[in-house]
């Protein structure tokens, strides 16, 4: 019954997560839906979520380390491999018991909690959540939207236009490089050995094991009744289980009960600590289990101090010819989303989960290379290529889960300036090719780009850099190519735009003196 109460509930959890990421058309949104991201262990840890955090420590206290084996939908994806496996193999899947790899373990805990202040993508590159995230965004999404743009042209021949097609397309190359290695690797793991990625890897894991030691229920083993078959030891995907011991390593047992399935003589319970009559014969742990832990604090404050934090590379622009014989143009800092604040405080915050790149509905989110150096690689960044910024809209903000990008109001995101607009007139087809175009004026929503005269009855874009808010309008629409005649170039530390109200008003005070 616990087995398949766990299922269900791991199965529901585990849908809801990557239908979020992979949902195109919102139909998942509002804060319910958020609470799906921000429950995860890292995001709350990084957005000083005390009562999350409180939370899934009482409940790891409570029930031992069930976060990972229903919440996590990394720990949920290694199940669902390993139980594939099962059903390829045609034969059953049998595990031993393996000794806890200690060092490994809490080195990589004292590597992630070492650079986790100054680089959290570092650590989001381990992060179970953000790493799960990246491979839905990635890689689920694409192939979603392909299955829906199938469905879409089969009812259209029907005459039925409950699917509608939509654009295929991968965010960034090197992000569903990274996100392909990080599901084939993990899978392997999952396939050949089950939960070795949770129990060496993983730093939620070895973190939520030191608290599931102290757990009140716990799955124990009665030695009196065991006859060490080793049917419980072949089933723990954990590799927990020493059955000629009857011992479970409680630290790095997820909780999925396949093992009390299997024993025949009832031997494993769930339940709280045993009298103390019963303490010699169920035991939950031997002693060089428990030496190795004492030995792996030492270990974790030695490579704690030795962890080095990685160091940011500018990124070098390119340059290439235009038809006028202009240099193409090279942003000096990249367009943080609205909201983002500033890039330190994307840097501190953003582990690169790529919720945000799915969920932007204009698809001008995209993971960064390089725009940000490398301690930013992945982090998400705005090209207009295929859209510009939407004016009312604020979805990036909220459903960031760590806070990397600040939730705005529709009336904040009007002022949210996170870049001024950029004229090049060397290449602008009105000088030029002295036509007229006005497409830029047009597409921009705060009047920072408007038309003034400028010969033979043409008029010339002119520029107000105060009342920009870098939107991307302009840059999306100018038909000017290779590159654009006019661009958005980014700000480090974004600021208040100046309201196009008192713009005015001022120009009018201005015009009043004769000035």
């Amino acid at each position: 019954m616990l087995r398949e109460a766990r299922v269900a509930v791991s199965v529901a959890l585990f849908s809801l997560i990557t239908f979020y990421f992979i949902d195109f058309a919102g139909l998942m949104s509002g804060d319910a839906a958020n609470l799906l991201a921000r429950m995860q262990l890292v995001p709350a840890a990084l957005t000083a979520s005390f009562a999350m955090l409180a939370g899934l420590a009482v409940l790891t206290l409570l029930l031992g380390r069930v976060y990972c084996s229903s919440i996590c939908p990394m720990g949920v994806y290694q199940d669902a491999v390993a139980w594939l496996s099962k059903r390829v193999a045609k034969r059953k899947k049998r595990y031993k018991f393996g000794k806890a790899k200690t060092v490994l373990r809490v080195s990589m805990l004292a590597v992630a909690l070492a650079i986790f202040l100054k680089f959290p993508l570092v650590s989001g590159l381990i992060d179970p959540y953000s790493a799960y995230g990246r491979i839905a965004a990635n890689i689920f999404r694409p192939a979603y939207m392909l299955g829906n743009n199938a469905l879409a042209t089969v009812f259209m021949h029907f005459g039925s236009y409950t699917f509608y097609k939509t654009d295929v397309f991968i965010a960034s190359v090197f992000s569903f490089a990274v996100a392909l290695l990080t599901m084939m690797l993990v899978g392997y793991l999952a396939w050949r050995h089950g939960r070795t990625y949770c129990n060496t890897v993983c730093p939620v894991g070895t973190a939520l094991g030191f608290l599931s030691r102290f757990s009140i229920f716990k799955i124990r083993i009665d030695a009196s009744k065991c006859n060490s078959c080793g049917v419980c030891e072949m089933r723990c995907k954990a590799a927990c289980i020493n059955s000629k011991q009857h011992t479970i390593d409680s630290s790095r047992c997820v909780g999925c009960f396949s093992c009390m399935g299997v024993c025949r003589r009832n031997c494993l319970t769930f339940s709280p600590a045993l009298p103390l009559g019963k303490a010699a014969t169920a035991r939950e742990g031997s002693p060089a289990a428990g030496n190795a832990v004492d030995g792996g604090r030492r270990r974790f404050l030695t490579a704690g101090v030795a962890a080095a934090a990685a160091a940011p590379a500018a990124m070098a622009g390119e340059r290439a010819g235009s038809p006028t014989g202009a240099t193409r143009y090279t942003r000096q800092h990249p367009i943080l989303p609205p909201g983002a604040v500033s890039t330190d405080n994307m840097l501190r915050h953003c582990t690169s989960c790529h919720l945000c790149v799915s969920k932007c509905p204009s698809q001008v989110l995209k993971p960064a290379f390089l725009e940000y150096g490398l301690a930013g690689i992945m982090q998400p960044t705005m090209d207009f290529e295929k859209g510009f910024c939407n004016y009312d809209c604020t979805i990036c903000s909220e459903v960031c889960p760590s806070d990397a990008i600040k939730r705005l109001t529709k009336e904040e995101k009007h002022l949210n300036q996170g870049g001024h607009v950029v004229l090049n007139r060397d290449i602008c087809v009105v000088p030029t090719e002295e036509v007229s175009c006005g497409a830029c004026s047009e597409h921009c929503p705060t009047q920072a780009v408007t038309m003034i005269p400028y010969k033979n009855g043409l008029t010339i874009p002119h520029i107000n850099t105060e009342i920009c808010i870098g939107c991307g309008g302009c840059e999306f629409i100018c038909p000017v190519r290779p590159f654009r005649a006019i661009y958005i170039e980014g700000h480090a530390v974004q600021s208040k735009a100046k309201p196009f109200e008192e713009q005015k008003k001022e120009e009018k005070e201005i015009d009043s003196f004769g000035f």
